[in-house]
């Protein structure tokens, strides 16, 4: 399949403990297109887009309860193939950012930390081959990542974007 690039513009993302209903439009969702599809997750960046000072506690996990009916995206997000030539796919992934039942992140498959100042900061990880973050199907708590604001910290103004591969 082809690589795609998940964008949110920018947003605030807001603090949540785990196990707790995620707030809309405070966090990325990204979440299979069938009960067996697979998506390496390839890259998170996030870039800091506060007035002031802002250390932000960003956590990338397994969601533990996931997004029921997740929203389609609005003006400023988007879910694109990175190659122009990328044919459709029969079961397109799930990139959100708000959904009708809101994601709650997993207490025990937190998979990164990547913590950063939202004042001008940046954050990028990126897989080395073959250590790519799997998503397999769309049920928990295998079937969909977030990138979360964990409580403490001030969370502040943020652009991100995950790179993908959808199978």
């Amino acid at each position: 399949m082809a690589k795609r690039s998940f964008k949110v513009s920018t947003f605030t993302p807001v603090a949540v403990a785990d196990t707790t209903a995620m707030t809309g439009a405070g966090y990325l969702g990204l979440q299979g297109g069938s009960s067996t599809q697979l998506i390496n997750l390839i890259e998170v960046y996030m870039g800091g887009q506060a007035g002031a000072s802002s250390p932000s506690i960003m956590i990338v996990a397994r969601d533990s309860t996931v997004a029921v009916t997740p929203t389609a995206l609005s003006t400023g997000n988007s879910d694109a193939a990175l190659n122009p030539s990328t044919a459709a796919l029969a079961a397109p992934p799930a990139s959100f950012v708000t959904a009708g039942t809101q994601p709650q992140r997993s207490a025990t498959l937190g998979l990164l930390n990547l913590s950063f100042n939202a004042f001008g900061g940046i954050v990028r990880w990126v897989a080395a081959p073959g250590e790519e973050i799997g998503i397999l199907g769309n049920t928990a708590s295998l079937g969909e990542v977030s990138l979360s604001a964990f409580t403490g910290g001030t969370p502040g103004l943020t652009g991100a974007h995950f790179i993908y591969e959808p199978f």
